[in-house]
């Protein structure tokens, strides 16, 4: 059996843009992390209360979803986004996933600020958004798909539990089900809408 493969005509696809573009972003913010010996994390990439006049509070609402502490941290959360999100991509369009990936940040940025005041970083709450929402794709008219209640049972209620027996771990858990609950509030609004804006 003779087994030749011509690999000259294989071509790589740059198939989901925004999440491997956010990869990339996340690669290149963790390596700027290792270089200014996590300074940049502080100043860019991690969100936390500080002073409202300060520009940057309001920038790091958004890029502390780009930051991880370290290489781990990263690869963990971006093996659930690049398994899940090229489907979301291709299913709601870029921009959506782009406004979903913003607001859900947005949101456990301001409940943190607010409520707990840890120094947070790291994409997981748009892995939870993703993993909830991507329960919503096969939906249809007048039937809730039993994974639907599958997800929510094994990530959701699992999260809620660790979010009262682990407060003092390093994983913000309360980000987890912000957004876990983001991606349940965009997959309501996609049942009737086809985009955000």
């Amino acid at each position: 059996m003779n087994l030749n493969f011509d690999f000259s005509n294989i071509k790589f696809d740059y198939n989901s843009t925004v999440i491997i573009t956010y990869l990339l972003i996340s690669i290149g913010a963790w390596l700027l992390n290792i270089l200014t010996r996590g300074k940049s994390n502080k100043l860019l990439f991690e969100s936390y209360r500080s002073s409202p006049l300060n520009p940057m509070t309001y920038i790091r609402m958004f890029t502390h979803a780009i930051g991880h502490r370290d290489w781990d941290h990263l690869v963990g959360n971006f093996l659930y986004i690049l398994l899940i999100g090229p489907m979301i991509e291709e299913k709601y369009g870029s921009i959506n996933l782009t406004v979903m990936f913003l607001i859900t940040s947005l949101v456990i940025a301001l409940f943190n600020i607010i409520f707990n005041n840890y120094s947070i970083l790291g994409a997981s709450g748009n892995v939870y958004m993703l993993i909830v929402l991507s329960s919503f794709s096969n939906i249809q008219e007048g039937k809730i798909p039993i994974t639907v209640v599958l997800i929510c049972i094994f990530y959701v209620i699992g999260e809620f539990k660790k979010t009262i027996t682990e407060r003092k771990s390093k994983v913000y858990h309360d980000g987890h089900l912000i957004g876990a609950l983001c991606g349940l509030l965009f997959g309501i609004f996609f049942l009737t809408h086809t985009k955000i804006f």
